[in-house]
């Protein structure tokens, strides 16, 4: 037997040779003991003496390897312990024991049967410093008991083959300064080859510029540690930088972070100083920086750089900008004079000094005829839009003096130009003024008197300044200034009938020229007989040209004829119950309903009645025309200026009905102002007034400085984030709502009835109704009782006329699809019958190009071809509030891949071509160079080449985009033309 084990023992030094020449150990492991490492006896304490026994060998560069074995298996009650020196723990509170060892097969071992054992066990001791070296059983505590994953028999030692088992286990928690421990035999054949006691640490790392040290691991296996990191040099914490260290020695959960300070940045996880010629200024951004154009730096770690001579920077402007100076003078200045008034215009400086914000300034000089030397303007003189700051080339002066020299400077000025000397950029005009208006009419007197007539005359301004060419006389019962009369007379008499008997009149009159019309005169109490008598004035009847007749007379008959006919004048668009359309008196006071209903103007006989139930009536002296801005239905559209009595002056649009209008057009003109005044909200377009006493008739609503929605979007395509689109359908969805709310139905919601002002909120306008809604013949599906605008309106609108909220929901998902395309027309080229036949096939608009998911689901929510299951406004501007409150729900963008196959793009040839080949269809379309690869492909057919999307002719081979687009606007007018396709 001991020959035996001789053998064995020599066999396991041979393995130890092979085994042991490299070893390493990972960087988050701390070697306590390691018998391979051990130079000399190991110096372990055997007990009994006779039981384990130390083996000593050299590897093949001399190095002693130790192992210990023991092998009694033929002998009863073997109890052999092996004891190791005293191990430091180093503050580990959680050690590991790895053991490597050989195992003898008991079934191997012949007459061993009884006594063999194929197990030892691990023991350990803790004590706060190193003891005497007798083994007390009693004072051990057991670790494990360790079992052979593989043992070695007879055969594997005949054919040298080791089978080395590793077995790990961990001990703990350690509370001394340190332990024993111990191997004890109960009767197995076993090699103890090597034992290695270590702990795990978290390593020194350094991570988002934080130093986190060696952290020795926790007691408990689940432990997570919080370790506090410190910043390197030059960097400071944004967030004090935290990780936690794992039971197994990993870093994990990183919190915090350092950032490099300014004028330093990061390389390779430390912070160096920025070069000269280089800076850093913010903590944002990572790495230095070179000095923009126009500066410098001479220093290291600089956190800005100095602006050459003559060049400047604004404590607004971002350190990366350039630094700029102030703008050349205005070039080209030019002047249009006209009578009292001037437009000046010129051209951009030469040199704008390298910004974007250069504007302008107006100082207004007069020559004064006494002292003969210039002097400021004064206050009265009115600049439009305004006399700074001014970012259009143009400018407006108004109310100046007739006759009289002026001298304007027109200075450039920009962001940095109060940065530098006095020095002004200008050019200067000399201008001298025209004749102006005549002056107020001072003296009026009454000639003949009766009961229905006054007779007055007046004196000629004392200052005409130039040829009269009719004077305007206004006069309204007294304290009836609401209700007043026009007339207008080419002499300096007029005849005024049609008065009340025994009434007091109050008269004002003004003169005109070529200069425009001249002040009011002081008002003249003038009173009418009870009979006809002649007045001291031999003055006889001059001729009048009558222009409108007192309005309070036949408002008060439109009161009375209401009130005796009993009609009812409240209507909704929207189902109401009827109850809500009626108006009630009690106790002669007219009371309305608590909810506030659209009332329809259209229910009023007379749209004077209307008109003036919901709009302002504003004198027409008020307003200022500036110029054309476009040309409606009835007449053209103005910009100009509104100035009410004790308020400020205010932009305007100004909508005007042409002269010859026929009384529907009248009607329908003054209908849309009493619709636009019954509505208040911060997204409808808000009704000013209206001018009906004069003419022309008009219509004051404010001024939208953007126009359209369509037009603005396609002048500014792709300028604007998702957010900023949102922002604007949030802004029209909520006008609807409102509208809903009111109970009306607009029935043309489309992005040309939206208007958009310089802050880019969207209104709703246009309350035109039946009106002609574009020139183009088919914008327009004629019906009878009206037009409907096709490819905005819902299809039960268009079947059965059946207008109602949802179906105004429907036309909002088409302004969604306008809006997110920018501006693109709906359904392109189609026809209005084939996109009537689309719809009804259930054919729906694909998503825009870059359309978040979020917003083409709820357009598809909006064109259900129920009515009922469309979303609600309310709805709607809840789900926009939701979007815009997280904004990372728009980052899903619509499948570009599947854009083209939702709809059918351009319309087909007028004739309907019919193809009987895919070749043939392919050279119709100049496409023909592609037949080889459809056919290769197994596009052999039109019915399956119908059925393609972009990703299918791609993998045919058709790269070119150009190509790829082409095709599939054919594909999809095959489907139109085959009309079996099948519906989405």
């Amino acid at each position: 037997m001991r020959a035996r084990w001789s053998y064995i023992h020599a066999w396991i030094c041979v393995f130890c040779l092979r085994a042991f020449r490299t070893f390493g150990i990972p960087d988050n492991e701390v070697n306590l003991l390691d018998s391979r490492s051990v130079f000399g006896d190991l110096g372990w304490v055997a007990y009994p003496k006779n039981g384990w026994e130390e083996i000593g060998e050299v590897d093949e560069n001399y190095a002693p390897i130790h192992t210990y074995q023991v092998c009694k298996v033929m002998e009863h009650n073997q109890n052999n312990w092996l004891q190791t020196n005293w191990i430091l723990t180093q503050g580990a509170q959680r050690v590991f024991v790895e053991l490597k060892f050989t195992l003898r097969d008991c079934n191997s071992l012949p007459g061993g049967l009884g006594t063999c054992k194929e197990t030892f066990n691990v023991y350990f001791y803790e004590t706060n410093d190193e003891e005497t070296r007798n083994i007390r059983e009693s004072q051990y505590m057991k670790i494990d008991t360790i079992a052979a994953d593989e043992s070695f028999t007879g055969l594997d030692l005949g054919d040298r083959v080791m089978k080395l088992n590793t077995e790990v286990r961990d001990v703990g928690p350690l509370t001394k300064k340190g332990f024993y421990l111990a191997f004890q035999d109960l009767g197995s054949c076993i090699a103890l080859v090597s034992v290695r006691v270590f702990y795990k640490k978290c390593p020194f790392v350094v991570r988002n510029l934080a130093l986190f040290p060696d952290t020795i691991t926790g007691a408990d296996s689940s432990q997570l540690l919080e370790v506090s990191g410190t910043c390197v040099n030059n960097s400071v914490a944004d967030e004090l930088p935290r990780m936690h260290c794992s039971a197994e020695g990993e870093w994990l959960v990183p919190i915090g972070r350092c950032m490099c300070q300014a004028g330093h940045e990061e390389v390779n996880g430390s912070c160096q100083v920025c070069k000269p010629g280089f800076y850093r200024s913010a903590l944002q951004t990572k790495s230095c920086s070179k000095c923009p154009p126009r500066s410098f730096t001479t220093d290291e770690a600089s956190t800005s750089c100095q602006c050459e001579k003559g060049y400047y920077r604004t404590d607004s402007d971002p350190a990366n900008m350039a630094c700029t100076k102030p703008p050349s003078a205005p070039r080209n200045a030019i002047s249009n004079v006209n009578e009292t008034s001037v437009f000046l215009e010129w051209s951009a400086p030469d040199e704008t000094g390298g910004r974007k914000d250069v504007n302008y300034n107006i100082l207004c000089k007069k020559i004064s005829t006494d002292l003969g030397h210039y002097e400021s303007c004064g206050s009265h003189v009115r600049f439009l839009p305004q006399r700074t700051g001014l970012r259009n080339t143009s400018v407006m002066v108004v109310d100046l003096l007739a006759h009289t020299n002026y001298t304007f400077e027109v200075e450039a000025s920009n962001g940095v130009s109060e940065l530098t000397a006095p020095l002004r950029q200008y050019v200067m005009l000399n201008v001298t003024t025209n004749q102006a208006a005549p002056s107020p009419i001072t003296v009026v007197k009454k000639g003949k008197t009766s009961k229905n007539s006054i007779a007055v005359s007046w004196q000629e301004p004392d200052r005409t300044n130039g040829i009269i060419l009719e004077y305007e006389i206004k006069f309204f019962e007294k304290d009836q200034e609401t209700s007043y009369t026009i007339v207008k007379s080419k002499e300096t008499g007029a005849l005024v009938d049609g008065l009340k008997p025994s009434s007091v009149y109050i008269f004002q009159i003004r003169a005109r020229t070529s200069a425009g019309y001249g002040g009011l005169s002081r008002r003249f109490e003038f009173e009418t007989s009870p009979y006809s008598v002649a007045a001291s004035s031999d003055q006889g009847q001059v001729p009048i040209i009558a222009v409108a007749v007192t309005v309070g007379i036949i408002l008060t008959a439109l009161v009375t004829g209401f009130l005796m006919s009993g009609r009812r004048c409240g209507y909704s668009k929207a189902k109401q119950d009827p109850d809500e359309e009626k108006m009630h008196f009690h106790n002669g006071t007219l009371k309305f309903p608590a909810v506030r209903t659209y009332i329809d103007p259209h229910t009023y006989e007379d749209p004077n009645q209307a008109v003036h139930e919901f709009a302002k009536e504003i004198d027409v002296s008020c307003i200022t025309i500036e110029r054309v801005i476009g040309a409606g239905e009835f007449g053209e559209v103005c910009s100009g200026l509104l100035r009410l009595p004790g308020k400020r002056e205010i932009p305007v649009a100004i909508k005007t009905l042409k002269a010859g209008y026929t009384e529907k057009q009248r009607r329908d003109f003054l209908g849309e102002a009493s619709i636009m005044g019954q509505f208040d909200h911060p997204n409808i377009i808000h009704l000013n007034g209206v001018v009906t006493k004069s003419k022309p008739v008009m219509i004051i609503t404010e001024y939208m400085e953007n126009g359209s929605l369509d037009t603005f979007l396609k002048k500014n395509d792709g300028q604007f984030t998702v957010i900023q689109l949102v922002g604007m359908l949030r802004g029209i969805a909520s006008g609807m709502r409102y509208l809903s709310e009111m109970g009306y139905v607009h029935r043309d919601l489309a992005a040309r009835n939206i208007l958009v002002n310089s802050n880019l909120v969207c209104k709703v306008s246009d309350f035109g109704l039946s009106r002609v809604l574009e020139d183009d013949p088919e914008a327009a599906y004629t019906t009878r009782g009206g037009k409907i605008p096709i490819r905005w309106t819902a299809p039960e609108a268009i079947a059965y006329r059946k207008f109602t909220s949802a179906s105004d929901v429907w036309s909002y998902g088409i302004v969604m699809w306008e809006v997110m395309s920018y501006g693109e027309r709906p359904y392109w080229e189609m026809s209005n019958q084939d996109v009537i036949k689309a719809v009804e096939e259930n054919y729906r608009l694909p998503g825009p190009m870059d359309c978040p998911t979020a917003l083409y689901h709820l357009m598809m929510d909006c064109w259900q071809k129920d009515r009922n299951s469309r979303p609600k406004f309310e709805e709607i501007v809840s789900l926009l509030d939701k979007l815009i409150r997280n904004p990372s729900s728009l980052k899903s963008l619509v499948n570009p891949s599947n854009r083209v196959s939702n709809l059918l793009v351009e319309h087909w040839s007028p004739e309907g071509c019919v193809f009987r080949s895919v070749e043939e269809w392919l050279e119709a379309i100049k496409m023909g160079r592609y037949t080889e690869l459809f056919m290769e492909s197994g596009y052999t057919s039109l019915e399956v080449v119908t059925q393609m999307t972009l990703e299918d002719l791609r993998r045919v081979g058709i790269s070119l985009a150009g190509h790829q687009k082409k095709i599939l606007n054919s594909i999809q007018e095959m489907r139109v033309q085959m009309m079996n396709a099948i519906p989405i």
